[in-house]
């Protein structure tokens, strides 16, 4: 039996993954479930698994989630000092799947218990990826991509070297926006943005996949798990989201993962890995697809994959300030303070106008974020 803790438990990254351990519940010990305020659905999770701690960060439904709790024997805590506690406890594996910068310091204490961790929170390691992929070295951690993309290269790859890497390409659906014209993004909807035509994802992130951001961030993520050079790094459009990514060797040969658009799938491979386990997911039928298409991301309507490339050329910390930026701007998007196109042009903006110097530690990295998005919130008061 492994034991395993899922910080965003509540999440559909956390809902996917319990919905594979209660197929296999006499493999798996669960130590921490946590979520941000479903008080309610937390605590149900908790009993429904036997956790050993549940956790709201938000501690304001603390108290609700004690009550939902009451008479369980299951430890309950709040807070973001209280994640990062439940995040250290060791379990063999983590699942880091909280959305956002939020997630930060509990993935960062994972790491630092030297076990397995699987990555499903992208702005983490966008934010800090030099200091994260240190830690990752200096504690003997093991770090597996949960992302589709990153998981479908890190099966591509299968032990072989870097060195021998002629490509890797990113494929992307292109979201629900795929088709539109300049003018049909300009009067775009958050209802319209959160509606993937092939995933089901929590609104922040199928705002950047309209946006193309998911994509300029996974290749930013790509950039510090597969160290072969940003050169080497491509992105493709590929809507029938069945190629999850590509790699191509020295030799000619091209390498790629097909499955169906179900998070289960590379939640799977990191549960199991190095081995493989059994999900419900249906098998491809090819037949019935059909066809498999691709074409080339166009960056002058879906501006996000230029802007990402130039900030992971650039280095240092201006990932950070790029993704608080876009979190600010997606916030402002959804709550309909700004327009759709405009969450680039937010990004382009926060970056010309701050540069701090590189982070060394997870303190710099908070510190930039916490200014970036300060910044980006001054540029929507001008607005």
């Amino acid at each position: 039996m492994r034991s395993i803790s899922i910080l965003g438990a509540t999440g559909s990254i956390g809902a996917s993954t319990l919905d594979l351990i209660r197929r296999e519940r006499d493999k798996w010990r669960v130590v921490a479930l946590t979520a941000n305020c479903q008080a309610a659905e937390l605590a149900a999770l908790a009993r429904e698994f036997s956790a050993q701690v549940a956790v709201v960060a938000d501690e304001s439904y603390l108290a609700d989630l004690r009550t939902a709790l009451a008479g369980s024997g299951i430890e309950v805590a709040g807070g973001a000092a209280a994640l990062v506690e439940a995040a250290a406890r060791g379990a063999d594996v983590t699942l880091a799947a909280i959305v956002g910068c939020a997630g930060l310091a509990s993935t960062m204490a994972a790491i630092e218990q030297g076990k397995t961790v699987a990555l499903a929170n992208k702005e983490a390691l966008v934010s800090a990826g030099e200091v994260m992929i240190a830690a990752v070295a200096r504690h003997g951690a093991t770090l597996l991509p949960v992302d589709s993309e990153h998981n479908a290269i890190f099966q591509c790859l299968a032990g072989n070297d870097l060195a021998q890497v002629r490509t890797i390409t990113l494929t992307a659906s292109g979201g629900p926006f795929r088709d539109w014209s300049a003018a049909q993004l300009a009067s775009a909807t958050p209802a319209q943005a959160v509606k993937h035509p092939n995933w089901d994802m929590g609104a922040k992130i199928s705002v950047d996949s309209a946006t193309m951001f998911n994509k300029g961030l996974e290749l930013i993520e790509a950039h510090y798990l597969f160290p072969v050079g940003l050169d080497k790094l491509r992105i493709i459009v590929h809507p029938q989201s069945v190629v999850h990514s590509m790699v191509e060797y020295r030799d000619g040969s091209t390498l790629a993962q097909l499955g169906p658009s179900d998070m289960r799938v590379p939640i799977a491979s990191c549960l199991a890995w190095p081995e493989r386990m059994a999900t419900p997911c249906a098998p491809l039928d090819l037949a019935q697809i059909g066809e498999l298409t691709f074409r080339a991301p166009d960056e002058a309507l879906f501006p996000a994959t230029a802007l990402c490339r130039a900030a992971a050329e650039a280095g240092g910390a201006a990932p950070a300030v790029l993704n608080a930026a876009n979190e600010v701007a997606v916030a402002a998007f959804l709550s309909g303070q700004v327009a759709f196109t405009r969450i680039a042009v937010m990004v382009a903006e926060v970056m010309s106008r701050y540069n701090p110097a590189a982070p060394t530690g997870l303190g710099d990295v908070i510190a930039v974020d916490s200014a970036a998005r300060a910044k980006a919130r001054e540029l929507l008061e001008l607005a």
